[in-house]
């Protein structure tokens, strides 16, 4: 059965398919600027990245290319043979703990949730009635960043705020990166040989988010009600005294816009260190002696080591610690000074093991008290897992 990922934007849409239940993926690509002057995108296959610059006035266009592609390509002869598609969902609220058949109740839903992620939930909107338009005779799903951590009990996801805010305007942890979490927190459970474990999963990235996962169940998350919660990233401050927000709007006279501008597009590792969101531009400023770099560097390192000590006392221990996403995953550096960080938990890094991107390893050494790994995450595959059982 072949089974297509989608993961729309409001400028784009990416996308993966697969042959399920081999988890083979035949074909991949992402389209850019759509709606916008210059469109463009690009299709992998076969190790071979082929761009084509073409005029992409909206998402039904550019699924059609999509379609185009897979035809031209002889990956399918016709529409029927595409049985799922699943669809990424930044926000699903406290509506959904799983992947579920699109039906106008779930787009409502998803809808309604649009004020809580108005970059992405009306993009998907977007991409899941163009997928219907394109390809009527698929089941269409949606897998939500948010499930993953519906398991979280209320004294890990409430605010202590007024709790009307929470039953009258919905204020509460939903945490994100969900499906990444959740990928990798299976796998590391594959390689331990068991599934009664306690995981310290984190995604690392341009955004970054760090979860406990107990028996492969989320018991708690640093992303909150929106993305911009927990850790320091790349222009995302994380936690900050919620009173810095007034103080800042009263001595600047910014618009409550223009404060949660700065607090997502101007902060984290770009506002310390004042020369990029790209943690690879801070390592290498610190390299030139940027001491601004250097700071945004050991604020950022700290804020993981913070949350992972946390997460390890919520736990009561720990059988591994995962590293996923762009950084996690590449940088070399960042892994070592939170494993160094860690020492007192009885970590021990290996620096030759440490010295790969991208590539699933154990990073510690047989001493180490905490394995900890690198495991490339795969969201899309996920997707195509849950899209598959549903459409199956």
């Amino acid at each position: 059965m072949k089974v297509l990922s989608v993961n729309c934007g409001s400028s784009s849409l990416k996308f993966q398919l697969y042959e399920m239940p081999e988890e083979k993926a035949l074909i991949s690509g992402v389209f850019e600027r759509i709606g916008m002057k210059e469109s463009f995108y690009t299709i992998k296959i076969n190790g071979e990245k082929i761009k084509t610059e073409t005029d992409l006035p909206n998402h039904k266009v550019a699924f059609e290319f999509l379609i185009k592609e897979l035809k031209e390509n002889k990956i399918v002869k016709s529409l029927d043979e595409i049985k799922g598609i699943g669809h990424r969902v930044v926000q699903g609220g406290s509506y959904f703990d799983k992947t579920v058949v699109v039906d106008e109740d779930v787009i409502a839903k998803i809808d309604e949730l649009s004020s809580l992620a108005p970059l992405h939930n009306p993009a998907a909107i977007t991409g899941i009635r163009a997928a219907q338009e394109v390809v009527p005779n698929a089941t269409q799903t949606v897998v939500f960043d948010t499930a993953f951590h519906q398991t979280m009990e209320e004294e890990n996801y409430l605010y202590a705020v007024p709790y009307e805010w929470y039953t009258d305007y919905k204020v509460r942890r939903y945490g994100a990166h969900g499906t990444s979490h959740k990928y990798v927190a299976l796998r590391a459970n594959q390689i331990l040989g068991r599934n009664n474990t306690k995981l310290i999963t984190c995604h690392i990235g341009n955004g970054a988010s760090i979860s406990a996962v107990k028996n492969g169940e989320c018991i708690n998350t640093s992303m909150g009600l929106t993305p911009n919660a927990g850790l320091i990233m790349g222009s995302r401050c994380g936690d900050i005294d919620a009173t810095i927000v007034p103080y800042i709007m009263e001595k600047t006279k910014m618009s409550p816009k223009e404060v949660d501008t700065a607090l997502n597009k101007k902060s984290g590792l770009l506002g310390i260190s004042g020369v990029s969101s790209d943690s690879r531009d801070v390592e290498d400023g610190i390299n030139k002696g940027n001491k601004r770099c250097a700071l945004a560097q050991k604020m950022y390192v700290r804020r993981i080591i913070d949350y992972i000590a946390k997460y390890y006392v919520e736990l009561e221990g720990c059988d591994a610690i995962i590293f996923t996403a762009g950084v996690g995953e590449n940088s070399i550096g960042t892994r070592r000074e939170v494993m160094d960080g860690l020492k007192v938990l009885g970590v021990i890094a290996d620096p030759e093991a440490n010295n790969v991107r991208g590539k699933e390893t154990l990073i510690t050494t047989k001493d180490s008290k905490i394995p900890c790994y690198i495991i490339p995450t795969d969201e899309e595959l996920m997707i195509a897992r849950d899209t598959y059982l549903l459409a199956k």
